[in-house]
């Protein structure tokens, strides 16, 4: 069973990711906020007594579920009314980029060049630009196998489907960004 301070604990420790993977899923912050925010209350009123093991698995469920909910909505929204404006926030991420955690600087003496960082920086950017454009299934199984570092059974449960499935989409989505980020003269 997982203390109160352990569900507070985890739920800081997943936040950031948490947005940013909605950010990349809807492109808009508010949006983002809205389903991560609503993901962290329902793990906290329907499965804040299951033992702390459990809550990553039950966390990236209810937020996948929470963003097709999402798309959803939006589409019977769409349906439903005529749009009388581009009403998309910006794409601004925030402070928070955690491509720049996933970097490994491979030359510690270059961590304060400037040049260096406004490389890397830019860099990032572009493989950020590169996520945004992979399908949606693709996307998500990226994030979860490679961003959130999550194994192939539990991608596969997070995101109701085979194994197979998230393999195949993992292998996709990673020659998909391969190419294009070769394409724009970036080898990694």
């Amino acid at each position: 069973m997982a203390s109160e301070k352990e569900l507070d604990a985890f739920l800081r420790g997943v936040e950031k990711r948490a947005f940013k993977r909605s950010l990349y899923h809807v492109r808009n912050q508010e949006s983002a906020l809205d389903i991560v925010q609503d993901s962290m209350m329902k793990l906290a009123e329907h499965y804040g007594h299951k033992p702390v093991e459990e809550l990553p698995m039950l966390f990236q469920r209810i937020l996948t579920n929470s963003t097709l909910d999402w798309f959803r909505r939006q589409k019977t929204q769409n349906a439903l009314f005529t749009r009388l404006g581009d009403f998309e926030a910006g794409e601004d991420g925030g402070d928070f980029d955690v491509l720049e955690t996933l970097l490994l600087d491979r030359d510690p003496d270059q961590k304060d060049n400037p040049q260096h960082q406004a490389d890397r920086a830019q860099t990032l950017h572009l493989i950020e630009e590169e996520i945004q454009e992979l399908p949606a299934r693709q996307r998500e199984a990226f994030l979860m196998r490679y961003w959130e570092d999550m194994d192939v059974a539990e991608t596969a449960s997070a995101m109701g489907c085979s194994q197979g499935s998230v393999k195949t989409h993992c292998f996709r989505a990673v020659a998909a960004l391969a190419k294009a980020l070769r394409a724009r003269g970036i080898f990694l």
